[in-house]
């Protein structure tokens, strides 16, 4: 069995194998649009002009980005521990 099972979703799709993962994005809005990037995956990044094409774009570069990876390579990507929060601070 591969190591890729260890933290990937098997998948058997019309005879095919692939595999999910579950991968940080993080999306920001600004005047031209939505930009959106993985941390886990250096430079994997990508724009879109509503919320719903961003999220195709950035899935689409992720899944594109993993496919060039050995197995060792994104085990080694995916095992990163990406945590997010929200902080109240104070301004004087």
């Amino acid at each position: 069995m591969s190591q890729i099972l260890d933290y990937g979703y098997l998948i058997k799709n019309k005879g095919e194998v692939t595999y999910d993962f579950k991968v940080s994005v993080i999306i920001e809005k600004d005047e031209y649009g939505y930009y959106a990037y993985c941390p886990e995956l250096e430079g994997c990044q990508t724009q879109g002009d509503s919320l719903e094409e961003v999220i195709a774009n950035v899935k689409e570069a992720i899944e594109l980005y993993l496919e060039t990876l050995s197995e060792d390579e994104i085990k080694q990507c995916l095992s990163k521990e990406i945590l997010t929060t929200a902080l109240e601070v104070q301004v004087v």
